[in-house]
């Protein structure tokens, strides 16, 4: 890792606090279609890191500025009588860095909002002006407008003497001359286009008078995202079939338009693995309708360029081959039999997420490597028979003041850590109720994948609980019967010096000092013998109050495992227990939430808790921990996670998630061979 990881492009979003009902559902929005969709982790769609700043009070910034963490970085500020009215957020605003690799895009969400355009890093910038978007559909607005500068900053090079039309999406409108579904909804899109203000965005194509029809089209589609308008009669016509196959042998970004009314014969093969958008077949096309197939349009025109430079990205950092093919999408038949003939190309390397091994067998009959960044065919079996335990949790907000990435970050790792460790046969180790987590039916759908693939009976995903949880409710027994054929459950006794206190058979709710420290006694004899059966940890997050232990429950499993001499694996840049545990390895002054007294001013009756703890010498020994985590070597650290110091010190900073697997995934491969 010889030079500082830099993905092509990073999204930096700045609000003011008071503004968080509006910019709320653009943030659950973007995150959404710019990001990966954590409620849909097997789609193939946009994952541009993003990242977030604002604050918990109207007269406080963000903790520092956007700083360039990626070759390209986009800015959008929502300006607002907020932003403008609060001195310390005007001149926040004002003294915003605007470089070559970090462009600022002001977003007004009232006319207020303008007045940063007269000075600072805003003076005479040109700002969407968002308070003009109608309510109802303001989300939707929102995706289209940002997702366009996402293109012009992020992968156009723009002069400041260049129109807005030469940075704009050039859309080529495909459909059926015959009938009228097809011709007249590309007539809707391209009159909505050409009459609206969106027309510095798109520039839709035809044929011009007096041009060879076949030169024409393949010249247009050459530079072009082509939009197929799927009528009845689509896939039965010559031209339209040639249109698809230009777009594919061009390897251009491509959308279909479903609009059938009533049947279609065969689906023209060529137009799948594509991105589908339904409209209806009735005319006129509704303005809500032109909106989706225009934003469909252009998320995936970005999401094809993000993909090939991403990759090109990796094979610099030679994370895949230099001499292996780069696709936007999974590769086609036709694709591969071209490559084959020409006998050059072994190895094709796609995006994230990879498909499934039922729909990879065919490649392999034409001995041609197909692969993703993070994972191929040849590393199925790289983690068989080793036990990894995962520690990752969200922690609550501070208001986006000084962690600056979505909450909903820490789902992403562990969906994508899931997903790696299973996909090479590796068990993973969960401790807790999987009922309630978030990646909870994505690891079982993995764990389901993995199992019909290897046609083995063996389970990958084992599911550990400290008594009261597992006598929590029926629900729960009903649950896990349900997944006992991917799923194993490890219940854990009650602690012998505890276990004529209580009732083995009678949930205990953690709602008093005395109950929260029986809770405390078995969720640390969990974790002891959940470690000691696992072979390393990865841990992100963590609480750092509000928890049921002697301690944060993170902090207990890090000092746990280092105890054990055990591979731990530190993902810092997430917040929470282990940020606060790198800011100590890192040399930098001990962290107040890691000390008894900060702990017991955050946590009601944690005073309580302690002193019935410490009365049977079970208590949580603050000093000790201070004395660990200032003792630890990070050299050993490294050595018993088989990294070297500079990857390990870089997994305890990186806010990257493709970043933080490759990291973890390189030191359990060496470990587990």
């Amino acid at each position: 890792m010889s030079s500082p990881y830099k993905p092509p492009l990073a999204i930096h979003i700045i609000w003011h606090p008071s503004d968080n009902d509006t910019v709320g559902p653009l943030l659950e929005a973007a995150s959404k279609y710019l990001s990966r969709d954590i409620s849909r982790p097997f789609s193939r769609n946009l994952n541009i890191p993003i990242f977030l700043y604002s604050s918990s009070s109207p007269v406080i910034v963000p903790g520092g500025y956007p700083k360039e963490l990626a070759a390209r970085n986009v800015m959008f500020v929502f300006t607002s009588m907020n932003t403008r009215g609060h001195d310390s957020w005007n001149n926040y605003i004002r003294c915003l860095p605007s470089t070559g690799s970090l462009r600022i895009v002001p977003l007004a969400l009232s006319r207020e909002g303008l007045g940063h355009g007269e000075e600072g890093s805003l003076k005479s910038l040109n700002f969407i002006r968002a308070y003009e978007w109608p309510k109802l559909a303001i989300s939707q607005h929102a995706i289209l407008f940002m997702a366009h500068e996402l293109y012009r900053h992020g992968f156009v090079e723009i002069k400041e003497s260049d129109k807005g039309k030469s940075s704009s999406i050039r859309i080529f409108l495909s459909h059926a001359k015959g009938g009228d579904t097809g011709r007249l909804h590309a007539e809707s899109i391209k009159h909505f286009i050409d009459n609206t203000n969106m027309s510095p965005f798109f520039d839709t194509t035809e044929i011009s008078p007096g041009f060879k029809f076949d030169s024409e089209i393949i010249k247009h589609i050459e530079e072009s995202t082509v939009v197929a308008i799927g009528s009845d009669l689509y896939s039965s016509r010559y031209w339209c079939q040639r249109e698809i196959l230009c777009a594919k042998e061009k390897e251009r970004p491509m959308i279909a338009v479903d609009c059938l009314e009533d049947y279609e014969d065969r689906i023209f093969p060529a137009a799948a693995n594509i991105p589908c958008v339904h409209v209806s077949p009735q005319i006129p096309l509704s303005e809500s309708d032109v909106l989706r197939v225009l934003t469909a349009a252009i998320l995936e025109t970005i999401r094809h360029h993000h993909a090939l430079q991403s990759l090109q990205y990796y094979r610099s950092m030679e994370w895949i081959g230099r001499e292996c093919a780069l696709f936007s999408r999974p590769p086609e038949i036709r694709q591969l039999l071209a490559l084959k003939k020409e006998g050059r190309i072994k190895q094709i390397c796609y995006p994230e997420p990879p498909i499934y091994s039922e729909e990879a067998d065919w490649y392999q009959k034409l001995e041609i490597d197909v692969f993703t960044p993070l994972w191929s065919r040849s590393e199925d079996l790289s983690l068989r028979g080793y036990r990894v335990g995962i520690s990752i949790s969200d922690v609550p907000s501070d208001g986006f003041a000084e962690n600056h990435l979505p909450i909903s970050q820490s789902t992403r790792l562990a969906q994508d850590l899931a997903r790696h460790i299973l996909a090479r046969s590796g068990t993973l180790i969960y401790g807790g109720d999987l009922r309630k987590d978030g990646f909870t039916e994505f690891i079982l759908n993995e764990a389901i994948a993995l199992k019909n693939r290897l046609n083995t009976d063996e389970i990958h995903v084992e599911n550990h609980l400290a008594w009261p949880i597992y006598a929590a409710s029926k629900e729960m027994m009903a649950w896990r019967s349900n997944y006992r054929t991917i799923m194993k459950t490890v219940e854990y006794d009650i602690p012998d010096d505890i276990v004529s206190a209580v009732d083995k058979d009678t949930y205990l709710p953690p709602s008093t000092p005395q109950n929260k420290y029986y809770w405390s006694r078995s969720l640390t004899a969990m974790r002891m013998y959940s470690i000691d059966s696992s072979h390393a940890r990865v841990c992100a997050g963590g609480k750092l109050f509000g928890y049921n232990g002697k301690m944060p429950g993170v902090l207990e499993e890090i000092l746990i495992a280092i105890d054990k001499k055990k591979p731990i694996y530190l993902l810092g840049a997430f917040g929470g227990v282990v940020s606060e545990v790198c800011k100590v390895l890192r040399g930098e002054p001990y962290p107040a939430p890691l000390t008894e007294t900060w702990q017991t001013t955050h946590n009601v009756g944690y005073v309580d808790q302690q002193a019935i703890a410490r009365a049977q010498g079970m208590h949580a020994d603050y000093e000790r921990v201070r004395n660990v985590l200032l003792g630890i070597d990070v050299s050993t650290l490294c050595k018993y996670a088989g990294l070297d110091e500079e990857s390990y010190l870089r997994l305890m900073e990186s806010p990257f998630v493709d970043e933080c697997v490759h990291i973890t995934k390189q030191g359990l491969k060496i470990l587990a061979a």
